[in-house]
């Protein structure tokens, strides 16, 4: 029997660097309300946290994550690299939310509108640029624990922009192995919409800028990016077609939450492949995400000196 190709729904999380875990956390919680689902240390770095915010349930498409590097040098942003990462809100909460920034002395730039959708451009603690589009159907459940209530909150990601030098080989790639579909052009910034899906976490803009300075890894930029599939075996066959396809692919990581796998698309970002399953309820109950430091059973032994090394912070959940 021929196998059916694997599913590829959207975006699963986007993980970036924080110089501050503490400013993260207000923030991402306080000032934009998402849950933090998880906090846990980075599994390569365990003297670092790992941060993971969400929706209710941290649910794949709507998490954001973060890697502290306390004191390290601020990144640039620039080609090749994720430039900006969209998030959902209710199309007729744009009003509050730009208030909502000003309040807290966010600087905004005027709501913009980008392929028939509104959005409000700002940046957070460590520079990194966020946009929140007014969609007019979200399918995540908004924290209700946090300072903005549930109908203004953020259902998911919305979308990403990568930047590149040139777009046409990712976008090959995209199209042609990923199954996202071309849905339109705006001068040099094209966007592609992941297969079989209404749209929500599921759009990628690839932004065209030959020339611009190159970006580098620091606080303030996007470590990678991460599209979800449903199971382990629909992941072995990514990979399978990934390699296929002439990259260079990583053996399966078990990251507890998810299993993922990692390479990098012809202009030189990182790309995950992440399962749905098991979910941030693995080791935690719902109404307990967040509430304290969790580490995975490797590194239970060690808490006490991971716990010693971590600075100190305050939960806002």
């Amino acid at each position: 029997m021929r196998e059916s190709p694997p599913t590829l729904p959207g975006l699963h999380h986007v993980t970036a660097i924080t110089a501050n875990a503490q400013a993260n956390i207000d923030f991402y919680s306080g000032v934009l309300g998402m849950r933090l689902v998880k906090l846990t240390v980075n599994f390569d770095d365990p003297g670092s946290y790992h941060l993971y915010y969400g929706d209710e349930l941290g649910r794949p498409g709507t998490i954001m994550t973060f890697f502290a590097w306390p004191g390290a040098g601020r990144g640039r942003v620039g080609p090749p690299q994720v430039t900006a990462t969209s998030l959902a809100v209710p199309e007729d909460s744009l009003p509050f939310w730009t208030d909502r920034l000003k309040l807290h002395r966010v600087i905004t730039r005027p709501i913009v509108e980008r392929f028939g959708e509104k959005g409000v451009c700002f940046t957070d603690p460590d520079g990194m640029q966020l946009e929140l589009v007014g969609v007019a159907h979200g399918d995540g459940q908004p924290s209700k624990r946090g300072p903005v209530a549930s109908q203004h909150g953020i259902h998911s990601i919305h979308g990403v922009t990568i930047s590149e030098e040139g777009h046409e080989t990712t976008a090959r790639l995209m199209t042609e192995v990923m199954g996202f579909k071309a849905i339109g052009r705006d001068q040099n910034r094209f966007r592609y919409q992941a297969g079989k899906t209404d749209g929500q976490a599921a759009i990628v803009d690839l932004l065209c800028v030959p020339g611009a300075p190159h970006g580098n890894m620091g606080p303030g930029a996007v470590h990678h990016v991460a599209f979800r599939t449903p199971d382990d075996s629909q992941q072995t066959s990514w990979h399978r077609t990934l390699t296929a396809a002439g990259m260079n692919v990583s053996p399966v990581m078990d990251r507890t939450y998810f299993h993922s796998i990692y390479f990098r698309e012809p202009g030189g970002v990182l790309f995950e492949i992440a399962t749905d399953a098991p979910g941030f309820t693995v080791d935690q109950s719902a109404d307990a995400l967040g509430k304290k430091l969790i580490l995975p059973s490797w590194l239970e032994k060690h808490r006490t000196e991971i716990e010693h090394n971590l600075t100190k912070l305050r939960l806002k959940n």
